[in-house]
């Protein structure tokens, strides 16, 4: 039999609001699990649990990051299920919420620069007229079309030109989507994108699983403009920072470890460096088990591990996610979870593991 310590409900009632960082947890969306969501299907959404999540995250003091590749962009959720994604959680926020502005509506395939340019435009206008801030999300078709840094330089710069205000940048690297392999062309083209345009970006969230790097290019952002880490490896001591700066966060892991990583960065607020060590190290193991290659898979385990924690029913995912990992992985996972702190109710998520032990044959 199964059993966990039931430590996760030391962090339950830990909520309330953070200074000293800006943290977005990328939030994922909860299947309805009567609906057709097998691969090539569109998306089927139960909205209530979907929506009751995001304001889990608030509770907390996290925004929320929607519509992200957390939430299956460009990985079962359709455009069509996206756009009312963004309005229905942007109508319902009580707590800061930004939202990704992709290509993802063009069919699959090669696209023109004109075609991808227009893509953005549309969605970029969904984004803002749903209240939300823009995240200009990295694009398979501009990635597949673009034929040096020129492209970038135009398709961006149009693109911030058109903005209402300050957006985020979101550079995904390919251990998180083969397909964006090489986008930019090179640090030095974002960051000059960056420069030539920082009063329209408020930031630039890196997930390369690169803290070397993101640190370099954090120390040359222009005055003003954010380093968002998207760093699922090596998140607390980025946020944690150094002599010369910090990163804020806008992270998929944040979904899973909302309540304890938000009591670390409240003592963070605090000046407890110790405490926010102390908090944030267990949850280490977990991410790096949760973001292990193939990286791209690791939103099966959020979903996993959100049926655990009781925030949904079941465990259907959109486009037939589930299948994603292995009964072994998502075992680790949740014994992981259990020493990070994030199974608020030991015995609701100990009947539920049970239940799938016996449905995947590792209950004997």
């Amino acid at each position: 039999m199964i059993a966990f310590s039931g430590r996760g409900a030391d962090f339950a009632s830990s909520k309330g609001k953070f200074t000293s960082r800006i943290a977005y947890a990328a939030a994922p969306v909860t299947a309805d699990q009567h609906a057709e969501n097998i691969p090539g299907a569109p998306a089927a959404l139960d909205w209530e649990a979907t929506l009751r999540f995001r304001h889990h995250l608030w509770s907390h003091g996290f925004g929320v990051a929607e519509a992200m590749d957390t939430a299956q962009r460009g990985a079962g959720l359709d455009y069509a299920a996206t756009r009312e994604l963004i309005r229905r959680s942007a109508a319902e926020a009580t707590g800061p919420i930004v939202a990704g502005v992709g290509t993802d509506q063009l069919p699959v395939g090669p696209a023109t620069i004109d075609d991808i340019r227009k893509a953005y435009a549309e969605q970029l206008a969904d984004v803002q007229e749903a209240g939300a801030q823009p995240v200009i999300m990295c694009s398979r078709h501009l990635a597949a079309a673009a034929r040096g840094a020129d492209d970038y330089r135009q398709v961006y710069g149009e693109l911030l030109s058109q903005a209402d205000g300050p957006v985020l940048l979101h550079w995904l690297g390919e251990a998180f989507d083969p397909l964006l392999a090489g986008y930019w062309g090179g640090d030095e083209v974002v960051l000059s994108i960056i420069t030539e345009h920082a009063a329209k970006v408020d930031g630039i969230k890196m997930s390369l699983l690169d803290a070397g790097r993101e640190v370099d290019m954090r120390r040359s952002l222009p005055p003003g403009v954010r380093m968002y880490t998207g760093d699922d490896f090596n998140y607390p001591t980025l946020i944690k920072g150094d002599l010369s700066g910090y990163s804020d966060a806008l992270l998929g892991v944040f979904a899973v470890i909302a309540p304890p990583a938000a009591a670390a960065l409240r003592a963070l607020d605090a000046g407890d460096i110790s405490a926010y060590d102390r908090i944030m190290e267990p949850t280490l193991p977990l991410a790096r088990h949760l973001f292990a290659a193939p990286t791209y898979h690791y939103k099966t385990g959020i979903v996993f591990l959100n049926w655990l924690a009781g925030h949904q029913d079941h465990f259907t995912m959109v486009g037939g996610a589930q299948a994603g990992r292995s009964p072994q992985h998502l075992l680790t996972l949740a014994r992981l979870a259990d020493e990070a702190g994030i199974l608020p109710d030991a015995d609701l998520a100990a009947a539920r593991a049970q239940a799938w032990l016996t449905t995947v044959g590792l209950d004997k």
